[in-house]
Parts: structure tokens; sequence; C-alpha cells
């Protein structure tokens, strides 16, 4: 993209700054949990309304979640879609933040609150400068990015966000990368994500006659030790897998053997040949184990975002061409692959897509703290060059696809 319309973009960004920032705080003060962003779906609605779009509210019949488009020039194609994820968590704050949650039990731990901000300061931008450009753009402002198990943007494809769109683009703010610094990556940067759940059957008894019970207590306990075999012995030391036991019930007093133990954990990888390595992997040790000591293995195995976020090479090199524009080639880095996940994951299984981080940290104004933290906190210094990068990629992706 031209200098002229990067230096443009980025001046009005700047001039943005005062009324960005009031309202990521606004947004901060009042979080919603995913499948429930019914209030911060209808502010949304209102200023995309102000710029002079026409939103539409609703995903799969919910009132949450909001799209918009933006023909710019009379053209409707190409389309390049920019998304933002709304909801928050499901716990308190622990600030003294002016603008701290006002709603009990949810927070914007994660940065959607600044991601919400920057996608309508992008759509202001463009809308004002959209007789430059050819082509559209779709703002997608995403419910449900946390919830996992029923993915917003899973949702959301199902209910045609993505017909028409040529490429796709999504942005994430990173507290453990320093405030401005801005990373991208070609290829698989975020890992996929499963959960498994094991329930073992043995049989239960008094503490002090063992000897007539099926303990699966020590069932699970060799389980999770055997576990620990999958990646360190069955899986490709150059492939990259992650297999954690999160959650372990067993029993309720003391004396007393239990009939049954319940495991579950997450499986992460890049590869869908090593997620299907470790899934048979994991089911043949629960089953082997709990027979080994006399017991039975019940397990599931559930898919929760199925692939990588996996950026298209294309993209990815355009949005590094812009970022060095907008902050400058020493705040541009190539992000380490991440076991971390998105779902984001699905729009890219579309259409291509590219996902990238701006740095949020800052310890003199301590926004450092990590992401679903209680004490997380956004540096507003970055919203307007969040604002530029979203707002110069979309101009420069129309241009490239147009020139197919």
């Amino acid at each position: 993209m031209d200098d002229e319309y990067i230096g443009q973009v980025r001046r009005t960004a700047a001039a943005m700054a005062e009324k960005l920032t009031a309202l990521r705080r606004h947004l901060h003060a009042y979080p919603e949990i995913s499948w429930q962003e019914v209030e911060t779906s209808r502010l949304i609605a209102s200023k995309l309304e102000e710029i002079g779009l026409k939103p539409r509210i609703g995903t799969t019949g919910k009132p949450v979640g909001v799209v918009a488009d933006l023909v710019c020039g009379g053209d409707a194609k190409p389309c390049v879609a920019l998304r933002a994820d709304i909801d928050a968590l499901a716990f308190g704050e622990e600030s003294d933040l002016e603008y701290r949650s006002l709603n009990s039990g949810a927070m914007h731990a994660c940065g959607h609150d600044a991601h919400i901000t920057m996608l309508l300061g992008a759509a202001e931008i463009l809308y004002s400068m959209k007789d430059r450009l050819r082509g559209q753009v779709r703002f997608i402002f995403q419910p449900a990015e946390e919830h996992g198990l029923i993915s917003g943007a899973e949702a959301m494809i199902k209910d045609g966000v993505l017909e028409g769109v040529d490429a796709i683009a999504g942005m994430h703010l990173w507290s453990h990368v320093p405030s401005g610094r801005v990373q991208w990556r070609c290829g698989p940067v975020m890992a996929s994500s499963d959960v498994w759940e094991v329930r073992f059957q043995g049989k239960g008894g008094h503490g002090a006659m063992p000897q007539k019970t099926v303990d699966p207590t020590v069932i699970a306990a060799n389980f999770i030790l055997a576990l620990q075999t999958i990646v360190s012995r069955e899986i490709d030391p150059l492939q990259t897998c992650v297999i954690s036991a999160g959650k372990f019930h067993c029993g309720d007093v003391t004396n007393v053997i239990p009939n049954t133990a319940e495991l579950s954990g997450n499986v992460r990888t890049f590869s869908l040949d090593v997620r299907d390595s470790a899934e048979a992997a994991l089911v043949r040790i629960a089953k082997s184990v709990a027979e080994t000591y006399r017991g039975s293995a019940e397990t599931k195995y559930i898919y929760v975002y199925p692939h990588p976020v996996n950026n298209d090479p294309a993209l990815a090199e355009l949005f590094r061409d812009v970022a060095v524009q907008v902050v400058g080639g020493d705040n541009v880095e190539e992000s380490p692959m991440l076991m971390t996940s998105e779902d984001f994951s699905f729009y890219q299984t579309q259409v291509p897509g590219v996902f990238f981080f701006l740095g949020s940290g800052d310890p003199e104004k301590e926004t450092t703290a990590p992401h679903h933290s209680s004490r997380f906190n956004v540096d507003d210094a970055v919203l307007p060059a969040g604002v530029s990068l979203l707002a110069s990629f979309a101009g420069a992706a129309l241009e490239k696809l147009g020139e197919k």
C-alpha cells in the first residue's frame, strides 16, 4: 500500500486516541460472557450506525454478534473480512482500576474489549476513505471465542458470514510482548485444542480392606504417569504435542475407596496426524492400564478447536510489509509458534486468513499480567496502532486481491 494512504490512516488513528481509550474502558467496565453479549452487541451496532454502516445483529438465532459490510468505490469484489472477538471471561476482576468490571462474575481478561475498540476504529477510518479503495470490507464482531465447545466462529460461519469473502484477518493483543511491538508468522502459529475425559470404573469398599476392592485411584494414578510416554515415546521428537491432565476427581471420604475415578485434560498440537496419533494412544493406554489393575475405562475425546491457526503465507507476508510501514521495521518480528488456541482457525479452514499479535505489555503501566488473569489490563496507548494495522491491511489486501 502506498505511503500516503498509510500515513493518512496513522494520522487519523492517532487523532482518535482519546476516543478509543474512553470506548475501551467503557467496554471493560461492562463485560459479558460467551453467548450473553447482548448489550455489547447493541453498543457495537450503534457505533457502526454512527459511522454510516448498516449492521446486522444475531448469530444462530441469538441476539449476539454483529456483522457490517462496507462497499468501497462501488465494487463488492474482492471482499476482505476483519474479525474481532467480543466476549469476556466468567470470573471476577481483582483490581482498583476506575473502569474495573461492574458486572459480577465477568471480566475482560483477554483484551477483547480492545479488539472491539480497534475494529470499530478501523471501520470508521475505512468508511472515511472508502472512495480510495475498490472492493468490500466485512466487519465481523464475533461472540463466544472463549466458550470453546460452542465456538462463535463456527456458528457465524454456519450463518454464512464468509459468503463472498476472499480473505480474512484477525488480531490479538499480547500482554507478554512489549507495547507497540507487532508479531507475525507464516504457516502454523497457534495450536489445535482438544479435550479428553476418562472414567475409570473400579469396585469401592472400606479403606482398611483394599483386597476386597478394585481401586480406581491406583488405576488413574498409573494412567497419568503412562500418559506422559505418548509425547516422549510415541510422537516424533521433531513434532510438537502437549498432553495435560487438568482435572482429577476420585472419592469424597478419606477412609473409603471409591467406585470410580474421573479425569480430564487437554491435547494441543499443530498437526492433525499427530493429534490422531495422540488420541489413539490415549484411548489405548486408558483401556490397558484399567485392565491391568482389574478395572475398566470409558474414554471420550472431544475436538474443540480441531485445526491450528494456520496463516496463509501470501497474506502473512503482505501483513508483515504493512506492519513495517505502520510501526517501523524495528517493531516488527516473527512470532514463535504458540501452544495456545483460537477459534479464528475455523475461518481459515474456509478462506485464506492471517492472524497477528500486537504487544500491550508495559511494566510501568502494570499491563504485563497474563491473559485470563484477574488483574489483566491493556495499555491503551497501543489502540491507535491496532486501528492502523487493521485499516492499512484491509486496504493493502483489497489492492492485492484486485490485481488478480
